[in-house]
């Protein structure tokens, strides 16, 4: 290249940026191409979360911005051309699923004649839980981003002329598929209308405090809890049954003694391999992000918990049971499910640490035999309950880690983490009293844990240590199992260390 053509270059460059059409219309065009985020992420060399808040309003820039203009305008222009070619409306009709299809015995009392809107994200559902349409898989729960429930299929676009301008065709496209909406109570409101209470709390404690970051910091900590049941509300909205937020609890979600322990086992980990092999070996110890953010989707009991006798679990009830733990004999390389408990016998365990026995037990894995139960209090529950809830939250996270927002990123974390803390015997949260939630929600953190330290070992990693909610220590390449990073779904490294010696004979002194 000459010095001519690198200037012609430059200046062909120069003072131009790449048009992009509204967030919306970037989602509706991947998903009208039936493309997931993360193939999406793949193509362009970034994240799944990434190309998430670029279709929630953030812009990129450089190089990946005109690579992202690239595919907007490509897929539009493949879609006009197959909208041309599309067969009348009039000829078309709804596909049943095809696990509808495929499972025509299961659960025949509850599979719904005609699909009806889901209670958690307002789309189609074909079976009912509890007397209610619900998605059976949450992978078909679309709770995340409601602002998309009302759209249009992508057969009833019409054909679109190549635009010589993204932004001006992409608003006419748009407007021409109507506007998006959320259902809020009996009524819907524009999805465009639904508050963001977490960017505007933070807008509005930055200017009371000048831009102070510690000071606004400070004070956004202090309002987590009342910030987060706000949010909780808000999410909320368009449900069609209500939570019992102050229900009877029986005496054994209830402290005996105000210091007291709490009579819920919550298999909270704590284990150590108690060998490794002979040399010297370097330990990762992991950090796994949002721990408890990601145990919100968990089975919740909805109303309040009802006692049974049975050895039987359903799995469409949720709480706690007493049961006898089976015997676990793998201690040298996995932790026990049950963590570590020292006094043998029965104890009372929550609804994910009884799902995590009884699928180690199922033909899959058979790593234990099937726990015996004794007594059970449970409810009628979903695990879609607080989805919403948590999206919201992530969505912010993402957001903040993003842009590098440090003051959001501390606020949110304070909202979900006090939100758990505070369901129990607390003064500090007066609105939802389910201490029977908290111990559900931090036992599926450790559930979670535990199934990291599982896939460790599946994938040929060495665990060493699992701890808490979040610590994982392991020996091997981990980056070719875990994704490195602070999104919710990856993981990050709190240290490195060396365990053992170094037996490679000394040759200077032989």
């Amino acid at each position: 290249m000459t010095d001519f053509d690198a200037i012609d270059a430059l200046l062909a460059g120069a003072g131009q940026e790449v048009l992009l059409p509204p967030a919306g219309e970037r989602r509706a065009l991947r998903e009208e191409l039936n493309l997931s985020r993360a193939q999406l992420a793949r193509a362009l060399g970034v994240s799944p979360s990434t190309v998430g808040g670029w279709e929630s309003g953030r812009d990129p820039g450089g190089e990946v911005r005109e690579k992202y203009a690239y595919f907007l305008q490509g897929a539009r222009t493949r879609l006009a051309a197959s909208a041309a070619q599309d067969v009348p409306d009039e000829e078309r009709q709804d596909d049943v699923p095809p696990e509808v299809e495929e499972n025509p015995g299961q659960d025949d009392d509850n599979v719904l004649a005609t699909p009806q809107p889901c209670v958690l994200c307002g789309q189609p559902a074909y079976h009912q839980v509890e007397g209610f349409p619900q998605h059976l898989d949450p992978a078909e729960c679309g709770p995340a981003e409601p602002a998309e429930t009302a759209e249009p299929a992508p057969q009833n676009i019409p054909p679109r002329d190549e635009p010589s301008r993204m932004v001006p065709a992409a608003r006419q496209d748009r407007a021409a598929r109507g506007v998006k909406v959320v259902p809020v109570g009996r009524r819907v409101q524009a999805a465009s209308d639904s508050p963001d209470l977490i960017g505007s709390a933070v807008t509005a404690v930055l200017a009371q405090h000048a831009g102070d970051i510690e000071a606004a910091t400070t004070a956004l900590v202090k309002r987590a809890i009342p910030d987060a049941m706000a949010l909780l509300d808000q999410t909320r909205k368009g449900g069609r049954y209500n939570i019992v937020a102050h229900p009877w609890l029986p005496d054994i979600l209830r402290k005996q003694t105000a210091r007291g322990a709490d009579q819920i086992w919550e298999a909270r980990p704590k284990w150590t391999r108690p060998e490794l092999p002979a040399g010297q070996h370097e330990v990762t110890a992991l950090d796994v992000n949002g721990a408890y953010l990601s145990a919100l989707k968990t089975h919740l009991p909805i109303g309040q918990l009802e006692h049974s006798t049975t050895n039987t679990h359903d799995r469409r009830r949720a709480g706690v049971h007493l049961i006898t733990p089976p015997a676990w004999d793998h201690d040298a390389v996995l932790p026990n499910p049950i963590g570590n408990r020292d006094e043998g016998g029965p104890l009372w365990i929550t609804e994910p640490t009884l799902r995590l026995l009884l699928r180690l037990s199922g033909p899959k894995y058979e790593l234990c035999d099937p726990p015996e139960i004794h007594e059970s209090w449970t409810s009628g529950a979903t695990e879609g309950l607080l989805e919403k809830f948590r999206i919201a939250l992530k969505d912010a996270r993402d957001r903040a880690i993003s842009d590098g927002d440090e003051v959001t990123l501390e606020y949110v974390k304070q909202m979900y983490s006090k939100f758990v803390s505070t369901l129990g015997e607390s003064n500090y949260n007066r609105e939802l009293y389910r201490t029977d939630w908290m111990h559900l929600i931090r036992s599926q953190a450790f559930v979670n844990l535990w199934w990291k330290a599982h896939r460790a070992y599946d994938e040929g990693l060495m665990a060493v240590r699992a701890m808490g909610t979040d610590e994982l220590h392991v020996i091997g390449d981990w980056r070719a199992v875990f994704p490195e990073g602070r999104g919710v779904t990856e993981v990050k490294v709190k240290d490195v260390y060396t365990v053992g010696t170094d037996q490679t004979p000394d040759r200077a002194g032989s």
